[in-house]
């Protein structure tokens, strides 16, 4: 039996089948589309395929917070049984997730100050946050309790790189997560933008190529260029909203080039699909350096 128990939010893109396998729970994010909530977080009343394709039709779509009294009721669940558990949530830099967690653990404490409950700010989004919920599994796995692994990972959140493409950057700036001025300075026909998830825990804009396959493979090489030779990976994960054949081609290219246990290769759920739309790739994987190093090294 597990020591303790994983919580995420549904930002985290981790196949259903994994959350399973490794008694893993999920938090839903709501979302709304075309005036519709969407309070169970991912694809239970709408299909993956239906909502990319409204969105690629002009549909309208947003998300709402968790609000801490939805985390009141989990934390209070494991609290009273005195449960140990690890929360691991949305980027800080992103969203207000991570906050409202925090509230309500300090309100949970209250009536159960030695309650076993962590929660730990991922910086990171979608298969990044899924990328760390691989890291406290194999921790929990090796025997580490629920504050061990939430300490380790606030030491070791910042080896998650993460890169990714769009095809379109108006979906970023839509959300409030990139100004008009570098939309559409990305958005020039038959450039393909480059981005990453920033020490900081928000999205940037890094970089530009020309073509989906010339994007893929600057993909590639800049997870190349950041690992040192010979470095075992234990997971690297692959999100894609709607355009499952280039996450596949990517993947090959990292299973042929990377001594790595597993690529997981998953569809992007709404809570970030909604601010990228439809066709982005996006690329996860512990580096051989910090993101404030990879930055200064790559990009200053």
């Amino acid at each position: 039996m597990s020591a303790f128990t994983i919580l995420v939010d549904t930002n985290a893109d981790l196949p259903q089948e994994y959350l399973d396998k490794h008694g893993i729970k999920s938090i839903p994010v709501p979302f709304h589309i075309d005036g519709k909530q969407h309070d169970g977080g991912r694809w239970q009343e709408i299909s993956e395929i239906e909502f990319y394709n409204a969105l690629r039709d002009g549909s309208v779509a947003g998300t709402t917070l968790i609000n801490p009294e939805a985390f009141v009721d989990v934390f209070t669940e494991y609290a009273s049984q005195k449960k140990p558990l690890l929360v691991l949530a949305l980027s800080s830099g992103l969203s207000g997730t991570y906050q409202n967690s925090v509230v309500a653990l300090n309100d949970v404490r209250e009536q159960y100050p030695d309650c076993e409950i962590y929660t730990v700010d991922s910086l990171n989004a979608a298969g990044g946050t899924g990328l760390i919920t691989t890291m406290a599994v194999n921790k929990r796995e090796e025997g580490l309790s629920a504050g061990e692994t939430a300490a380790w990972l606030e030491e070791r959140r910042q080896s998650c790189i993460s890169l990714f493409t769009v095809d379109d950057l108006m979906y970023l700036h839509r959300g409030g997560r990139l100004s008009k001025l570098s939309a559409v300075a990305g958005s020039i026909i038959g450039i393909k933008p480059l981005l990453n998830v920033a020490p900081d825990g928000t999205l940037k804009l890094k970089d530009k190529v020309r073509g989906r396959k010339g994007a893929l493979t600057t993909l590639f090489k800049q997870m190349k260029r950041s690992l040192n030779p010979g470095t075992k990976l234990r997971n690297v994960v692959i999100s894609h909203s709607n355009c499952l054949d280039d996450a596949e081609s990517l993947a090959e290219m990292i299973r042929s080039e990377f001594d790595v246990g597993e690529v997981i290769v998953t569809m992007m759920g709404p809570v970030i699909g909604v601010h990228v739309g439809p066709g982005c790739v996006a690329l996860f994987f512990e580096g051989d350096m910090p993101r404030e190093e990879y930055e200064k090294k790559f990009y200053s």
